[in-house]
């Protein structure tokens, strides 16, 4: 199929091979398996790429798990923060870690899952976030067991533990002092499990991060528990590699120009509005010239960002809006009735290719 009309997706695979690449040098020095977080990004496209430096899926849902399942193989790991009970029957037939989030969940569901690798979520009450919307340890958090007693009996119920503490943490140093503090704190009871999983939120593949000295703490650590260590890259794994490839449809003037293009923040990069962040521009090339770049919907809050290009921008230019890729396509909507990008994959050979366009009909039968 040709490149797509925009707005579309465009990921890179050369880009994305680049995340890849640290991802398995992260295994080969320190044991650590990485498995692919769905919650982050679901586009099964370059699931057969992936593959190949990853060693399977991790999820929040029962649909996630069975996409990874079918899609990626490999190792299918499945949490959520409640389960319904014929979520976990469906599970228990293809799952190869259940993890439940709380103790009452793993005693409803032990039976249903018997013969399943269970795990159980702990929250250390420690974390690592910017937002607090992301931050697993926030006060009340409903994510994990907090209870060290109740966590105690139901030790020989599981198998392993998941703590999910950070939320892109590029700070080696804070993160290295917290796995100490889990250590110290649940280090009895690590010592009488299989596996651990470290969650996700942990941004090794960022350009600068210690990745030597990261290796040497997550193989330490395992060693002093003799536990598999299970990391949950998103963002990690897909980070710059893939661009929102938009055009200008107008430009206006109040007080400052504002170039309008053909995508929107609210059903094509929710997150840009969740957390109040501004997107960064791969292209036009960066300069003196003031625009804000906004989109076509009724929000008045509908705007991307606000930089400064090379040269004013006019009806007809693309603008390639970057890092579009985690957090963005798992929850595109139609809001608005706006198109829906379509997912095109700039592949290693460097041709790109079409591999989902949306219609009106997709519209419509996403409503009823």
């Amino acid at each position: 199929m040709p490149t797509p009309s925009t707005p579309y997706y465009l990921i890179d695979e050369k880009k994305l091979v680049r995340n890849l690449e640290l991802i398995r040098e992260v295994r080969e020095r320190s044991g650590a398996k990485s498995l692919l977080a769905l919650k982050c990004f679901s586009t099964w496209c370059v699931f057969d790429l992936m593959r190949e430096y990853m060693d399977g899926t991790t999820s929040s849902s029962l649909y996630e798990a069975r996409l990874g399942h079918e899609t990626f193989g490999k190792e299918t790991h499945a949490y959520s923060v409640a389960y319904p009970p014929e979520e976990v029957r469906a599970l228990a037939s293809f799952a190869d870690k259940i993890i439940f989030n709380s103790v009452s969940q793993l005693l409803l569901y032990k039976r249903v899952a018997e013969g399943t690798n269970l795990g159980l979520r702990i929250n250390p009450g420690v974390s690592y976030s910017n937002f607090d919307l992301a931050n697993p340890a926030r006060k009340y958090s409903r994510l994990g067991v907090v209870d060290r007693k109740s966590l105690a009996e139901v030790l020989p119920l599981i198998r392993g533990a998941m703590f999910h503490f950070n939320c892109e943490n590029a700070d080696f140093p804070q993160l290295s002092d917290t796995l100490d503090f889990i250590g110290k704190r649940y280090g009895t009871m690590l010592k009488q499990l299989e596996w651990i999983s470290l969650g996700g939120g942990i941004f090794f593949t960022r350009e600068g991060y210690p990745l030597e000295q990261f290796c040497r703490k997550l193989k330490s650590f395992s060693e002093k528990y003799s536990l598999q260590i299970y990391l949950e890259p998103g963002e990690a794994a897909i980070t710059r590699s893939t661009e929102l490839v938009t055009t200008v449809l107008d430009v206006v003037k109040n007080r400052r120009e504002i170039a309008i293009v053909d995508a929107s923040t609210e059903p094509h990069m929710l997150d840009l509005l969740i957390y109040r962040l501004e997107a960064s521009i791969a292209h036009p090339a960066p300069g003196a010239h003031q625009v804000t770049i906004a989109g076509r919907s009724c929000l008045a809050g509908d705007v991307f960002c606000t930089t400064k290009l090379a040269h004013p921008l006019k009806v007809g230019d693309t603008v390639r809006i970057a890092d579009a890729a985690g957090y963005t396509m798992v929850k595109k909507n139609w809001f608005n009735g706006l198109p829906m990008p379509a997912i095109a994959v700039r592949r290693l050979n460097g041709k790109v290719e079409t591999v989902r366009s949306f219609t009106y009909e997709d519209f419509k039968k996403s409503l009823s």
